[in-house]
C-alpha cells in the first residue's frame, strides 16, 4: 500500500536550485541514471552528498561484479525491511528481469522465508535476514555465503545493503513516492510500528 502522505522534499525546480545543487544535478542526469530521481531528489538538498553518495550507488548498480540477481535480491530484502515503497517499485521489475523468482520477491514482500531458493540466494538471504534481525552474522552463516559468493561478494552483497539502507531511511524521512505499482503489502498492520 503506497504512503499518500506529503512529498517533504520534492524535485526542485531548476530556477530553485543553488548553481551546486545544479552542477550536481547536471553530473547525475548526464550518467547512467539519466536523471534526478527517487531518493536523489531529496538528497540534492547536500548537492555534495548527493554526488559522493550516488557515485558509490553508480558503482553497485552498474558496475559490481555481484550477480545481478542476487544484486537486486538484496534491494529488495532492504525494501522489505523499510517498507520503502519507492525502492520495491523501482527494484522488483528490474529483479525479475535479472532471474530472481518471482515466488522469491512474493516471500521477501511478505516478509517470509522463501522456498526454493539456490545455495547462492540462500546463502545472500541467510546473510541479510541475520545481520538485519540480530545485528550480527554467526560463523556458520558467514561460511556458506563465504563459500557461494567468496570475500568480494560478501563485501558487495553487505555495502549494497548499507547503500539502500541509506537512500531507504532518506525517502522515508522524505516521504518520498513511489512511482507506481507494484506496492509492498502491509504486514504489519499500518501504524503499527517495526514488529520485527
Amino acid at each position: 500500500m503506497p504512503d499518500v502522505a506529503a512529498d517533504r522534499l520534492p524535485p526542485l525546480a531548476e530556477e530553485q536550485m543553488t548553481a551546486e545543487q545544479r552542477a550536481a544535478a547536471a553530473e547525475i542526469s548526464s550518467g547512467p541514471r539519466g536523471a534526478v530521481i527517487g531518493p536523489f531528489a531529496p538528497l540534492l538538498r547536500s548537492p555534495e552528498l548527493m554526488t559522493r553518495l550516488q557515485k558509490v550507488g553508480e558503482y553497485l548498480r552498474f558496475e559490481s561484479p555481484l550477480d545481478r540477481r542476487l544484486f537486486e535480491m538484496t534491494i529488495l530484502y532492504v525494501a522489505r525491511w523499510w517498507d520503502q515503497q519507492f525502492e520495491w517499485t523501482f527494484h522488483h521489475p528490474l529483479a525479475l528481469e535479472a532471474g530472481l523468482d518471482p515466488a522469491i520477491a512474493d516471500a521477501i514482500a511478505e516478509d517470509r522465508r522463501p522456498e526454493g531458493m539456490d545455495a547462492a540466494a540462500e546463502a545472500v538471504w541467510e546473510l541479510l535476514d541475520e545481520l538485519f534481525r540480530t545485528r550480527a552474522v554467526s560463523d556458520d552463516v558467514y561460511a556458506r555465503v563465504l563459500a557461494e559468493l567468496g570475500e568480494a561478494g560478501v563485501v558487495e552483497v553487505v555495502a549494497t545493503s548499507g547503500y539502500y539502507t541509506t537512500l531507504a531511511v532518506v525517502m522515508q524521512a522524505a516521504r518520498t513516492p513511489a512511482p507506481g505499482g507494484p506496492f509492498l503489502p502491509d504486514v504489519r498492520g499500518a501504524g503499527a510500528g517495526d514488529a520485527r
